[in-house]
C-alpha cells in the first residue's frame, strides 16, 4: 500500500509540472514585456524546482516503504523458516518415537508368541499326564475292587457314610460350642441392660374387668332405672349404646359392652342419674351429654399425662386424644396405657445403653399399640389402624416401623424397632403381667409336651413354669451326647413354627445313663 501511495505522488508531481508548463505556453503570447517574460520565467524555474523536489521526495519516500516492506518480508521469510524447521524437528522425534513403540510391540509380540507355544505344550503335557494319571487309577480302582468286592460306587457310600457320621458328631460338637460363646456373650450383655432397666422401672398393672357394675342405695332404684314398661331402661341402652343387666344380685346392675370408653361413659352417666334421682328420658339425654364432655376431658388429661411423663415434645393433638383413650383399653387383662408407657420407659432405658435417641425410642414405645384405641372404629388390625394414625399425623418413619414391626408383620429396619419388640415382650409376658383362660393354658402345655413327645427317641417329657420351660427326657441307647444338642435344635424350632406363646420356652433335653449292678 506504501508503494502504491508513493506512485501517485510522482503520478500527481508530474501531472502538475505539465500543467504548469501548459500554463505558463499559453500565458506567453500575452505577455508583451520583459517583466512579464521574466516572471513567466521565475514561475516556470519555480515551477520546475518544486515538480523536481517533489519528485525526488516522492522517489525517497518509495524507496523507503520498499526497503520497509523487503525487510519484513524477510523477517516473515525467517520466522516461518524457523517454525517449519522446528515442525520438522518435532516431526523426527514423534517418527523416532513411533519407530520405537513398534519395535517394543513387535518384542512383545513375539514374546506372547514364544509364551504361548510354551503354554501350548504344557497344555498337551498335562493332558498327557492326566490321560497316564486316569489310566493309573482305573488300574487301581479295578485292583480295589478285587479285592474288597465292592463296587466304585459302593464304596463311595460306604466312605461317605463314615465321613457323615464323623463330621455329624464334629459339626454338632462345633456347632454345640459356638452357640455356647454366642449365647453368653449374648445373654450377659442382656442381660445387663435388661437388668437395668427393670430396676430403673417397675410398674404394677391392674387387670380390668370387661364389664362394669354400678352400686345402688336401694332394689327399689331397679325400678326406677327400669321405668315404666322399660321406657327409662330402653332409652338409657339406645343412647348409651350399652347392655344394662339388672338382675336378682341386690343392690347392683351391671354395664356390658365391648367398647370400654362407652361402657366407662355409661356408668358415669348412670351414677350421676342416681345421686340426681330424677330418672328419665330428658334428664338422661341431658346428664348423658355433660358425662360424654367430661369423658373427653379425662381422656385428654389422660394422654397429656402420659406424654408429661415420659417427657416428649411435638406430639400432634389428635394423637394424644387417641393415646388417652388406650386408659380404657385392656388387653388380656392388662391396661393397654400402663403398657404402654412402660414399654416406652424400658425403650428409653436401652436406647440410653446402646447410645441411640432416647426420645425417639419412647415415643416408639408409648404409640406402638396406638391402633388399639381405634381398631374398634377403623377396619384392620391393631398394627395396621396404628401405621395409618401414625402416617396420616407426620410420624417419624422409626416409630411407623416399629408399629408396623412389633408383631413381625414387616421387618424392623432400626434398632430402636428392635427394642420396641423386646420392651413389649418384656412388658407383656412377664408373670402376672396378663390373664390367660384356664382352657388355653392346658391346651398351650398339652402341645408343648406333645410335640416334644413326637421325636424319636425321647422317653418323656415335662413342661415346667407355665409352659416358659420344657425338660425332655431321652432314651441313653438311641441319643448320645451330641445328638442331644441338635434333638433341642429340632424341638427349638418345632416349637417356634407351630405354636403361640408369650415370652420364650427354654429346651431342656436330659440325658442320663445308669449301670446298675446287685451284688448278692
Amino acid at each position: 500500500m506504501e508503494l502504491g501511495t508513493a506512485i501517485a505522488l510522482i503520478i500527481v508531481a508530474l501531472f502538475l509540472g505539465a500543467v504548469i508548463g501548459v500554463a505558463v505556453l499559453f500565458f506567453v503570447p500575452f505577455f508583451k514585456n520583459k517583466k512579464a517574460q521574466n516572471n513567466a520565467d521565475k514561475i516556470i524555474r519555480d515551477a520546475e524546482i518544486k515538480a523536481e523536489h517533489i519528485q525526488k521526495n516522492a522517489k525517497i519516500d518509495a524507496k523507503s516503504t520498499i526497503n520497509d516492506m523487503k525487510i519484513a518480508a524477510e523477517n516473515e521469510i525467517r520466522e516461518r523458516k524457523a517454525i517449519v524447521a522446528d515442525s520438522e524437528k518435532k516431526l523426527n522425534t514423534r517418527e523416532a518415537s513411533i519407530d520405537r513403540r513398534d519395535q517394543a510391540l513387535h518384542q512383545k509380540e513375539n514374546s506372547l508368541d514364544q509364551k504361548k507355544e510354551e503354554y501350548e505344550n504344557k497344555i498337551e503335557g498335562l493332558k498327557k499326564k492326566e490321560e497316564d494319571l486316569q489310566v493309573k487309577i482305573d488300574q487301581i480302582l479295578q485292583e480295589l475292587q478285587n479285592v474288597s468286592n465292592m463296587s466304585v460306587s459302593e464304596a463311595r457310600d460306604e466312605i461317605m457314610k463314615r465321613v457323615e457320621e464323623k463330621m455329624t458328631k464334629e459339626i454338632a460338637l462345633y456347632m454345640k460350642n459356638k452357640e455356647e460363646q454366642a449365647e453368653e456373650e449374648a445373654e450377659t450383655k442382656a442381660r445387663d441392660i435388661l437388668a437395668l432397666a427393670m430396676s430403673k422401672y417397675s410398674q404394677e398393672v391392674t387387670c380390668e374387668r370387661t364389664v362394669s357394675v354400678v352400686s345402688l342405695p336401694s332394689d327399689e332404684m331397679k325400678g326406677r332405672i327400669i321405668g315404666r314398661e322399660g321406657r327409662n331402661i330402653k332409652s338409657l341402652e339406645s343412647l348409651l349404646g350399652v347392655d344394662i343387666i339388672i338382675d336378682d344380685t341386690p343392690e347392683v346392675l351391671t354395664i356390658s359392652c365391648f367398647d370400654p370408653i362407652r361402657r366407662e361413659t355409661a356408668r358415669m352417666t348412670l351414677d350421676a342419674l342416681i345421686k340426681d334421682g330424677r330418672i328419665q328420658p330428658g334428664r338422661i339425654e341431658e346428664l348423658y351429654a355433660k358425662c360424654k364432655a367430661e369423658m373427653d376431658s379425662i381422656i385428654k388429661k389422660a394422654g397429656e399425662d402420659a406424654v408429661n411423663r415420659l417427657g416428649l415434645p411435638r406430639i400432634h393433638r389428635e394423637l394424644i386424644q387417641y393415646i388417652g383413650r388406650l386408659k380404657f383399653r385392656t388387653s388380656y387383662g392388662q391396661n393397654v396405657l400402663e403398657h404402654s408407657i412402660q414399654v416406652a420407659y424400658l425403650c428409653g432405658i436401652m436406647a440410653a445403653e446402646l447410645g441411640l435417641d432416647q426420645n425417639m425410642a419412647k415415643r416408639a414405645g408409648l404409640l406402638h399399640d396406638i391402633g388399639k384405641a381405634a381398631d374398634f372404629e377403623l377396619e384392620g388390625s391393631h398394627v395396621e389402624v396404628g401405621a395409618r394414625l401414625a402416617k396420616k399425623y407426620g410420624e417419624p418413619d422409626v416409630v411407623i416401623n416399629a408399629i408396623e414391626s412389633h408383631h413381625g408383620d414387616k421387618p424392623a429396619k432400626y434398632v430402636i424397632s428392635t427394642l420396641v419388640v423386646a420392651a413389649d415382650t418384656l412388658s407383656a409376658a412377664r408373670p402376672g403381667a396378663r390373664s390367660e383362660t384356664l382352657e388355653n393354658y392346658i391346651k398351650r402345655i398339652e402341645d408343648l409336651e406333645t410335640i416334644c413327645k413326637g421325636f424319636d427317641g425321647v422317653s418323656n417329657c415335662f413342661a415346667m413354669q407355665s409352659g416358659r420351660e420344657v425338660r425332655v427326657a431321652v432314651i441313653p441307647e438311641k441319643i448320645d451326647d451330641a445328638a442331644s444338642y441338635k434333638l433341642a435344635r429340632d424341638i427349638r424350632d418345632k416349637i417356634q413354627n407351630e405354636m403361640t406363646y408369650p415370652g420364650q420356652v427354654k429346651v431342656s433335653v436330659i440325658r442320663e445313663l445308669r449301670a446298675v449292678e446287685i451284688a448278692k
